[in-house]
């Protein structure tokens, strides 16, 4: 295998200009880990939030900086203690430094792919459906719930419909008129964001992928004992407490969840939507779709 592969990295903060395809050392598995021959990398809003520096004061990258955390491929080496994966497996989940040829990641935090499921659609799976899965999770959604998904068209929203329609609930989505339709397809009944959502009111549950103002604007929907979960923002505990509802922030969920969502996904249980695959050259490119917000599905760098 050669030494050197082609990777993204940046060396300073700043707009997509920063993103560099550079010739690199090829990454060496360390105890626990394995090295992964990438065919697919997911692009997600913390890797151009990251790498603008807007995350700077709390989560500072190191330069240089390898973006990249979804990943779908093969292994092509396994490190020391490892005795769960082999060379030659097909595999998906997070990785570090994914924008790349090659990408380590923890023995932990890898899945088998299905052989039914695409390489493209497994990478459009881990950061994304690992999210929405924890914020369906955490808002305890059942089927005798009203629960609005805002940003129900994106990355991590149309699985949040998804996650709950499998649950059983009612689900409503909100998203651009022109992504009414598709967010009917996941399971939802689609509301115009241009047109307000305040027609639908005493909510179960808000589970909100946008933050700002679409979060502020999601207190007002809920019954008293409602439940309002966020992966775009820190809720006001005081705003939730005046209310009688519960406001919380919800991570990415474990990654020991990936081979229960590829399940479903390779069982057509869940839909994978692909908004663009760019060739790994244009990974400035895919970051600028991404800022741009009003997005269906994933977007993903083809290596």
């Amino acid at each position: 295998m050669s030494k050197t592969h082609q990777a993204i990295q940046f060396t300073a903060y700043g707009g997509s200009d920063v993103l560099k395809l550079e010739t690199l050392p090829v990454p060496v598995p360390g105890a626990g880990e394995v090295l992964i021959k990438v065919l697919f990398a997911g692009v997600n809003p913390i890797d151009w939030k990251l790498r603008s520096g807007a995350y700077q004061a709390f989560m500072p990258v190191t330069f240089p900086s390898r973006p990249g955390i979804d990943v779908a491929g093969v292994i092509e080496e396994v490190g020391p203690e490892v005795a769960t994966w082999k060379k030659g497996q097909a595999v998906f989940g997070l990785a570090r430094g994914g924008y790349a040829e090659f990408a380590v990641a923890k023995a932990t935090e890898i899945a088998a792919k299905p052989e039914t499921l695409s390489f493209e659609n497994a990478a459009a799976l881990p950061v994304g459906a690992l999210t929405a899965w924890q914020l369906v999770e955490e808002a305890g959604v059942n089927a005798s719930h009203r629960v609005l998904v805002q940003g129900a068209a994106g990355g991590v929203g149309l699985f949040a419909v998804q996650f709950a329609k499998l649950r059983g609930a009612h689900v409503f989505g909100s998203a651009s008129g022109a992504n009414g339709e598709f967010v009917r397809g996941l399971g939802a009944e689609p509301l115009d964001y241009a047109k307000g959502v305040l027609s639908v009111k005493n909510l179960d549950v808000v589970i909100d992928t946008v933050g700002g103002a679409v979060l502020e604007s999601s207190y007002a929907l809920l019954k008293k004992g409602g439940v309002l979960v966020t992966a775009a923002g820190q809720p006001s505990a005081e705003r939730a407490k005046a209310l009688g509802i519960t406001a919380k922030s919800v991570g990415r969920g474990p990654a020991t969840s990936l081979a229960i969502i590829a399940d479903l996904a390779a069982a057509g249980k869940i839909r994978v939507e692909v908004q663009k695959a760019f060739p790994l050259a244009q990974a400035a490119q895919a970051h600028e779709l991404s800022q741009g917000g009003h997005g269906r599905g994933r977007i993903l760098l083809k290596v």
